[in-house]
């Protein structure tokens, strides 16, 4: 099935998984995308914890924070370059390496943003990840028109203040819809 590419962007928007990605790595998974265009698209997931805390990553990095972050988890951002840190950030110091997603949220990839953090001086909200997840030229709105994903405008509390178990939750309720509830198919009568 050819799929008409559209101008609108879904940059700064969720993609909540739906459950014809039943199985494989976006199962259950809420996308924040950081990036879409003609070229593609990108973005990270932001409910899939990793068995990693932030404070392994500082030690990794040898960067000796001011404040414990033993209680804070690492997200799986996707499949995509699973040994390279993503920064979702609120808005602040521009890092070597950011993105401005939109007015609200900015994505880095420098490790200058997560030695502010370590100290404490990093920006007030954060989000951090491991890998991203990308798709080519068409690909994610061949994907929307096979219904293996839901849009919906992205929330910053949810991004950043919603347990990632709850993640999944609170964005279907954006659309006001309980996700539990979606069948992977529509019935034919």
């Amino acid at each position: 099935m050819d799929v008409q590419r559209t101008t609108d962007s879904l940059r700064g928007q969720f993609l909540i998984a739906t459950p014809a990605l039943e199985s494989g790595f976006f199962k259950h998974t809420v996308t924040y995308i950081c990036e879409h265009g003609e070229a593609g698209a990108m973005g990270i997931v932001i409910n899939k914890p990793l068995d990693l805390q932030l404070a392994d990553i500082f030690e990794h990095l040898n960067i000796q924070p001011m404040l414990s972050h033993d209680e804070v988890s690492v997200m799986s951002g996707g499949p995509v370059k699973v040994d390279r840190g993503f920064v979702l950030h609120s808005p602040g110091t521009h890092y070597d390496a950011t993105l401005k997603v939109n007015e609200t949220v900015w994505l880095t990839t420098s490790k200058d943003v997560l030695v502010d953090i370590a100290s404490g001086s990093g920006p007030d909200q954060h989000l951090v990840a491991l890998g991203y997840a990308g798709w080519t030229a068409g690909q994610l709105e061949q994907e929307i028109a096979e219904n293996s994903w839901l849009t919906a405008p992205a929330d910053q509390q949810i991004l950043f203040e919603v347990s990632a178990q709850e993640k999944l939750a609170c964005a279907g309720r954006l659309l006001g819809i309980d996700i539990h509830l979606l069948a992977s198919q529509a019935g034919h009568s």
